[in-house]
């Protein structure tokens, strides 16, 4: 994946300055520019019989305008930021290519502090081999168009990255984006059937300011937690999405033993693996089991769906400083869970259920702005 950033738009362009810019401003742009007033009138004409035209009052007028107005590019950066926060990923993309000054502006912190893909969607068919996944060519590149562009303009200023559940990347993408975002602080990224061991636990060892991760449940979850001990020191927030058995509830517990919340809302959990969450994290303050399918295995070997916490449990729990649990029948959440046997369906229910989470510093809220609904039709590959 080259390092050049291509428009997102396949159409050449030619450079412009902000005069030449014009009209072809988005319209957040367009309107800032009008309400600043009539800065940059025309210089008078030499002419006197044109001058002559011309009324005393559009005269003062255009003289006031040439003393007090400001050009473009002599903005100041905290202005153009606050014009640029309202642009989306497409917008920016021939912004930051105007001049020097606008292409800080566009790079700045506050546009970049959250880049949420949660729009974008892989091309892709369930398959029964390993990765259990095929995905259509062209979706593995408009992602990789997309990330240069994001990359390219962000300059390493993205502190959350956000994916959507069926965004299936390679390990190529992944290696791309942590080359490139080092100050990486949360990662949302439910999807890992392309990825490698390598490839994850690379791109871990680049993001050492790591604190919060939203991952899939994966079949030997030591080795990853074991890389986050190493090399993410800040490390305070897990969510789970899928199943937590006792191997991954040990795998935490012996290698984030100071690990502060925990997620593991609508997944599929073993009253052991909770119990040695609850018996072993002394350090732990929130715990999210809301709409989990909770279960013990009975001793006719027999699984047994828990649908009331018994009180060993309860008072284990009331140690901590959220408890956030709803087993109940009446519930529409915890209803999906028994009718998908434990392994959420994500693709039958709303599109936003999966970015919900009972713990605030979790739950992802609505769409971000750089790639909403607009940003993510006029980036599709045909």
């Amino acid at each position: 994946m080259p390092d050049t950033a291509t428009p997102l738009n396949s159409r050449p362009r030619v450079r412009r300055s902000p005069e030449q810019l014009g009209d072809s401003l988005p319209a957040s742009i367009s309107s800032a520019r009008a309400s600043r007033g009539r800065g940059r009138a025309s210089p008078a004409p030499a002419s006197s019989s044109c001058s002559s035209k011309r009324s005393t009052q559009d005269l003062i007028i255009m003289g006031e305008s040439r003393c007090t107005g400001k050009r473009w590019e002599d903005m100041e950066t905290d202005v153009l930021v606050k014009i640029f926060k309202e642009l989306n990923l497409v917008e920016l993309s021939p912004v930051s290519q105007v001049c020097r000054l606008w292409r800080v502006a566009c790079s700045d912190p506050l546009i970049w502090g959250t880049l949420d893909f949660g729009l974008l969607k892989s091309n892709f068919i369930q398959t029964r081999a390993s990765p259990y996944i095929w995905v259509d060519d062209r979706s593995d590149k408009r992602l990789s168009k997309i990330l240069r562009v994001a990359m390219a303009i962000s300059r390493g200023n993205v502190n959350c990255m956000i994916f959507h559940y069926n965004l299936y990347m390679k390990d190529e993408h992944l290696n791309y984006i942590s080359e490139r975002s080092p100050h990486l602080k949360r990662l949302v990224m439910p999807a890992w059937n392309r990825i490698s061991k390598g490839g994850i636990c690379l791109a871990i060892q680049r993001w050492e300011e790591l604190e919060s991760l939203t991952m899939p449940s994966i079949g030997h979850p030591p080795y990853i937690m074991e890389e986050l001990a190493k090399r993410c020191k800040n490390f305070k927030e897990l969510k789970v999405m899928g199943s937590f058995d006792l191997l991954f509830a040990s795998a935490v517990t012996t290698y984030l033993p100071k690990l502060k919340v925990l997620s593991l809302r609508c997944s599929k959990v073993t009253k052991g693996a909770l119990l040695c969450v609850l018996n072993s994290m002394e350090h732990l303050e929130v715990l999210n089991i809301s709409h989990c399918l909770l279960y013990e295995i009975a001793t006719n070997g027999r699984r047994q769906v828990i649908h009331e916490l018994d009180d060993d449990i309860l008072e284990r729990a009331s140690q901590l400083r959220e408890f956030h649990h709803c087993q109940s029948r009446e519930c529409l959440a915890c209803q999906r869970m028994m009718l998908d046997e434990g392994i959420l369906r994500w693709y039958r229910y709303e599109d936003w259920f999966w970015r919900r989470d009972e713990v605030s510093s979790l739950d992802l809220k609505d769409y971000g702005r750089l790639f909403g609904a607009q940003c993510e039709m006029l980036t599709s590959v045909d």
